[in-house]
């Protein structure tokens, strides 16, 4: 029986935590900052956890 591949581009957008939480990034702050407020900018900062509808799916991606 072949082993399942992670998919490498889950692998490099999501984590998992130590409790097994799915964590990533929040959208908005990669370009095209100048023109943004930085309370948006702000906004964007620091990470969150993976919408409940996402995580079944992303866990099979993960090989989870």
């Amino acid at each position: 029986m072949p082993k399942n591949k992670t998919h490498s581009g889950i692998s490099k957008r999501v984590k998992v935590t130590g409790s097994g939480k799915l964590v990533r990034e929040k959208t908005g702050k990669r370009h095209l900052l100048e023109k943004k407020p930085s309370s948006l900018t702000r906004r964007y900062a620091g990470i969150q956890e993976v919408a409940k509808s996402d995580v079944p799916r992303m866990k099979k991606m993960l090989g989870l």
